[in-house]
C-alpha cells in the first residue's frame, strides 16, 4: 500500500502495524465485521483505527485508510507546531 501513495509515501515510511483484530459482531447471514488496527510510528505514538462492514475486506480497508489519514494529519500538525516555534 505504501507504493500506491505517490508523494505521501515518504510520510508513512515510519508507520508500522502492531496488531490486527477481527470481531464478528453478530452471526448469521447478516454478520457485521469489525476490524481494529493498532499502529505505531517512529515517534513511538500509538493509535487505533476501526472499520465496520458486512465485508471483512471493506472493514479492513476502512481501518487502513483511517490509519493513513490520521498519520498524515499528525505529520501536518507537528509541522505546523514546529513552524510556529
Amino acid at each position: 500500500m505504501r507504493k500506491d501513495l505517490g508523494k505521501y509515501q515518504s510520510e508513512i515510511e515510519d508507520l508500522e502495524l502492531v496488531d490486527y483484530k477481527v470481531r464478528i459482531l453478530n452471526g448469521g447471514t447478516e454478520a457485521i465485521t469489525r476490524v481494529l488496527i493498532e499502529s505505531v510510528d517512529g515517534t513511538g505514538a500509538r493509535w487505533w483505527t476501526v472499520g465496520v462492514s458486512d465485508n471483512i475486506i471493506d472493514a479492513s480497508f476502512q481501518a487502513l485508510m483511517d490509519l493513513i489519514v490520521f498519520k498524515l494529519l499528525k505529520n501536518r500538525d507537528q509541522a505546523g507546531l514546529a513552524a510556529a516555534e
